[in-house]
């Protein structure tokens, strides 16, 4: 983090060193960002994605909740992380790696995304991409407040600090590029359908579904007028997943069997609908953009419904403890797990494995890639 300080006042007679200095510091970055994974993704001729910048809530965050003490939506603590990097937990939500990290490893820019809040975090990194996502965040302001996360506001006042200090790294010119060839994406909605609407009834008490869908949707469009007007040019944004088929949310609204509960799966399709139409009118509507309804909804229930198909044993519970409705904090050291994590779709009651992330990151990929750059 030193390399973020400004420089001290320095006498003509050291002006020479201050010039190498800064020479050193835009080599240190040259060499970071041609350090790159060897990406399975073809891209077209003459076209680069040199960054990958994310908003999301947990399904995204790859640790910028973990210095959050006031929020439950932490996961830097055992079993969480158990196949990543030796085992040590980053505040992924997952027993691996997020589709954060799989999508940069898609496109061979890095083996991770780091959390813009990492304190670890490189001046390499900012060229090449961070992660603005906080698990329990919504597009619906109460979804954070409540959850004590990163709003929607705050990540994008992270974005905005993050342009400057990039700016201050490689130049303005250079910045420019970078924005207008990254691919941004949002991942977002599913704490407001799962948790302000259904589980603590906050929103349905105002709102019936349409109308709950509408805010959402509104915020949505918001958001990427807002990362258009910032220099954002390739936006992909994920739909909302099938939040009725979760293990956590059978086991409280799916009855004895556990089934998935229609009702909100419903609610899901309706939103998603309503923001599939509302970016293709702002894809229309924005000059040399292209922004990407993405739908995970489909494969992922795919998936839940028919694990065998994809090689898993278990759709229905997580891979930690019960797996009925252990999440975050209950999910902890004191629970075991499953010896084998490939036979599970889901890793807590909430959040998919390493293993399903990936299948979803690489096919949505082959489907919209093209789209995308």
């Amino acid at each position: 983090m030193l390399l973020f300080k400004k420089l001290p006042y320095y006498s003509s007679s050291s002006l020479m060193n201050s010039i190498c200095l800064s020479l050193i510091l835009h080599f240190i970055v040259l060499v970071f960002v041609s350090c790159k994974t060897t990406g399975l993704v073809k891209l077209p001729p003459n076209v680069s994605v040199p960054a990958v910048l994310v908003f999301g809530d947990s399904i995204m965050d790859t640790g910028n909740n973990n210095n959050n003490m006031k929020t439950s939506a932490r996961c830097n603590f055992a079993p969480y992380g158990r196949d990543l990097r030796g085992g040590i937990p980053t505040g992924r939500f997952s027993n691996g790696k997020v589709p954060s990290d799989l999508l940069v490893e898609e496109f061979g820019i890095k083996e991770f995304l780091p959390a813009y809040l990492d304190p670890n975090l490189q001046p390499s990194d900012l060229a090449t991409g961070v992660n603005f996502a906080s698990g329990g965040a919504g597009f619906d302001p109460l979804t954070s407040q409540v959850a004590d996360a990163i709003p929607l506001s705050g990540q994008v006042e992270m974005f905005k600090e993050y342009i400057g200090r990039l700016e201050g790294l490689v130049g303005e010119d250079r910045t420019n590029f970078i924005l207008t060839n990254t691919l941004f994406i949002v991942g977002l909605g599913t704490n407001d359908i799962s948790n302000s609407y259904f589980l603590s009834h906050i929103r349905q008490l105002q709102y019936d579904v349409p109308s709950y869908a509408d805010i959402i949707v509104n915020s949505a469009s918001n958001l990427l007028q807002e990362l258009y007007q910032l220099g954002a040019r390739r936006i992909g944004v994920f739909n909302i997943p099938p939040v009725g088929c979760v293990p956590f949310q059978r086991t409280m609204a799916g009855g004895i069997e556990r089934k998935c509960v229609e009702s909100y799966n419903d609610a899901v399709e309706l939103l998603n609908s309503k923001l599939s139409k509302q970016i293709n009118s702002l894809s229309q509507n924005f000059p040399n953009s292209r922004i990407v309804y993405m739908d995970v909804y489909s494969p992922i229930l795919d998936i839940i419904i028919d694990p065998q198909k994809y090689g898993y044993k278990v759709g229905d519970r997580g891979c930690c403890g019960t797996g009925t409705i252990e999440v975050t904090f209950l999910c902890n050291h004191l629970d075991s797990t499953c010896s084998n994590v490939l036979d599970y779709v889901f890793w807590d009651s909430f959040h998919p494995t390493e293993s399903v992330y990936r299948k979803l990151v690489v096919s949505i990929l082959q489907k919209y890639l093209y789209q995308l750059v």
